[in-house]
């Protein structure tokens, strides 16, 4: 196997193409919070607490149902299918949120988006695990990641962009009679429909999953796949491993009864327990709440966008640093060093706002936090989980583990305004602090390493 000459090419194509679901995922998810200012206006939510929370996490009840969806589509209808789904929502939701003129319109748009996060979130990083070799599974999964941190800076960028730089200078009453009330927050909506079309065209060009192939029994055409991959000595090999783990099942459905194997449940609570930790981390608290957490800090609107931008593009660049250093380090290595590191960071962080230090001092703690958590929860965890479930389970299992982030996430994003206001941004950073200790002491416990084995031999290892 060590000769074999893999087509880098071939694998790196087909996983940007679904990667463009991570891209969508990113720009979908983050685009709401350069809008905000302008769309509560717009619909009269300036003053209401809970319609503005509603209007900030409603995509992710969408999540939620596009997590627990995409284990069936993808295990009937396969992951290439159901990605080209995803894009198909992804534009609806785009187009018609842009065009809402009703609160109620507005939010059935944002939780159709919500179902696309939520089947690409799951399957573009499942899907790109089963086409690549192990030697390099880790750095191909995480340009899924790399694409959500392009997604989310492309947001970020059109934003600051689009948004009218007198937004500081006027009232809100004046904001809503604005080009930035009336039509520059729809444009930031609609500037998602260039990804999301490109993303449905080219989801026809890539191949099915061998491992899918091979789960419903059409083993030519794995073959096929795998042949173009590495060649036919590694395609052959590699369709045998991938037989062997499910046992003459191929047509029999995926019985519950299967997760009850105490091996299995062991698999599933580290998924679990890893993909609640990615979320209650509280890094994205920074990416939703940005516009309060750099005003407390004393940054105006306008330094506030430009702040946000920032951090973007530190994201961006230690994504690039996790993708060299994934299957060289090691995916355990990058996991502890993220939890130990955002741990300390938050501890300082909340540090700085109990001493009410402004500006510089919590923008740099911020950066240095996002970069930390670029470079190893966030594509690591994906990684992880594309990895450690059963080629027999994968669909549901991945499925499962991504419901329980998006959980996580909707519990994030709705406690942080609580803990603020009860704790204050100290204390609650403090909390997040503890939570990453914890975590900390879960992977060093619990989590194996992965990288360079075949996903059939972490199967029988696990």
């Amino acid at each position: 196997m060590e000769n074999i000459r893999f087509n880098l090419k071939y694998i790196a194509g087909i996983s940007i193409v679904s990667a463009l679901g991570g891209l969508l995922f990113g720009y979908d998810w983050v685009v709401i919070g350069g809008a905000k200012p302008f769309y509560e206006q717009f619909f009269h939510i300036a003053d209401n607490p809970s319609m503005q929370g509603w209007a900030m996490s409603s995509a992710l009840i969408g999540c939620i149902f596009g997590a627990v969806l995409s284990g069936f589509i993808s295990d009937i209808l396969g992951r290439k299918k159901s990605l080209i789904i995803a894009s198909i929502l992804f534009t609806v939701s785009a187009l018609g949120t842009g065009f809402a003129n009703d609160f109620t319109l507005f939010i059935i748009y944002r939780l159709i988006g919500g179902v696309g996060i939520g089947l690409a979130s799951t399957l573009s990083p499942m899907y790109i695990a089963e086409v690549a070799p192990a030697k390099y599974r880790g750095r191909f999964v995480s340009i899924n990641q790399l694409s959500i941190v392009v997604g989310i800076l492309t947001a970020q960028i059109a934003n600051w962009i689009i948004a009218d730089p007198m937004v500081e200078s006027v009232s809100a009453e004046e904001i809503l009679t604005s080009w930035n009330g009336q039509t520059g927050w729809r444009v930031m909506f609609w500037a998602e429909l260039v990804p999301a079309l490109l993303f449905f065209i080219c989801m026809f060009l890539i191949p099915k999953s061998p491992r899918f192939l091979v789960k419903v029994d059409n083993e030519l055409k794995a073959l096929h796949v795998l042949q173009k991959i590495g060649g036919m000595a590694y395609a052959q090999k590699e369709l045998q491993n991938i037989k062997s783990t499910f046992q003459n099942t191929f047509k029999e459905k995926v019985s519950f009864s299967e997760f009850k194997n105490p091996k299995v449940i062991g698999v599933l609570t580290i998924g679990f327990v890893l993909a609640v930790f990615q979320q209650w981390c509280g890094i994205n608290i920074i990416f939703n709440y940005a516009q309060e957490i750099f005003t407390s800090a004393g940054y105006s609107v306008g330094d506030m966008l430009f702040n946000i931008v920032i951090t973007g593009s530190v994201n961006l660049i230690f994504t690039l640093v996790a993708m060299r250093t994934v299957d060289s380090w090691g995916r355990r290595k990058l996991m502890l060093f993220g939890a130990l590191g955002l741990a300390i960071v938050y501890a300082i962080l909340g540090g700085a706002y109990y001493f009410e230090f402004k500006g510089l001092p919590v923008l740099v703690l911020v950066i240095i936090a996002i970069g930390i958590y670029s470079m190893s929860l966030a594509p690591i965890t994906w990684v992880v989980l594309s990895e450690i479930f059963p080629n027999r389970l994968r669909g549901i299992a991945m499925s499962l583990a991504t419901l329980s982030l998006w959980v996580a996430c909707f519990i994030l994003t709705f406690t942080f305004p609580l803990l603020n206001e009860a704790l204050g941004a100290y204390g609650t950073f403090w909390i997040y602090s503890g939570i990453c200790v914890l975590g900390f002491l879960f992977i060093l416990k619990k989590l194996p390493e992965t990288k360079g084995k075949t996903l059939e031999e972490i199967e029988k290892e696990i």
